[in-house]
């Protein structure tokens, strides 16, 4: 009986270093030579400096930016150690609540725009972490912060064009937007 629970505990410890430890050192290393910018999160710099990373949600409130999807993660907003949906369902009083708030919000930052508000702004993403908003949502902010900045609506076009991706693959979906990749750029503007 001994023995046995000798040997059990000797290929635990040792599957224990195999899968635990060595295996992902291995898998790290390879990833850091072959794709080090995916390995370490894909992160965005600006200036020489990490500002956030191009495959998570960023909180923007100022209305002189892009406003991304809203988050549903808990303890703050984009939270990436807590990534989920609100698992609400579309008849859910409480999610009426939010989608009537950020509707609320969005007609208080942009008053003069009567356009439908694109869903993507009042309804958080099944992973409550999108980084990307709709073409159409983008088009939809890009008015007030023309004006806000004070540049001119035609150049805002060029800025949304040069950042619009297609859907992965070619398959269905929309053109999309990098909300923190169209933001950096907006910054670059003169």
């Amino acid at each position: 009986m001994i023995s046995l629970f000798r040997t059990s505990v000797t290929l635990f410890a040792v599957l224990t270093v195999l899968t635990g430890v060595v295996y992902p050192m291995i898998i790290t290393g390879i990833a850091q030579v072959a794709f080090p910018n995916q390995a370490n999160g894909s992160p965005m710099t600006m200036n020489g400096k990490v500002v956030g990373s191009e495959l998570i949600g960023q909180p923007f409130s100022d209305p002189k930016y892009f406003l991304g999807r809203p988050s549903a993660t808990s303890g703050f907003a984009n939270n990436a150690q807590s990534g989920s949906g609100s698992n609400l369902a579309p008849t859910n009083p409480t999610l009426l609540d939010q989608v009537k708030e950020r509707i609320a919000h969005l007609r208080s930052i942009d008053p003069t725009n009567s356009s439908a508000i694109p869903v993507d702004l009042v309804t958080t993403s099944a992973s409550g972490l999108d980084p990307h908003i709709s073409r159409h949502a983008a088009e939809y902010q890009a008015k007030r912060i023309a004006t806000l900045r004070n540049i001119e609506l035609k150049e805002f076009q060029h800025l949304i064009d040069q950042h619009t991706e297609s859907p992965r693959y070619g398959l269905g979906g929309l053109e999309r937007v990098n909300v923190l990749k169209l933001n950096l750029a907006l910054d670059q503007l003169p």
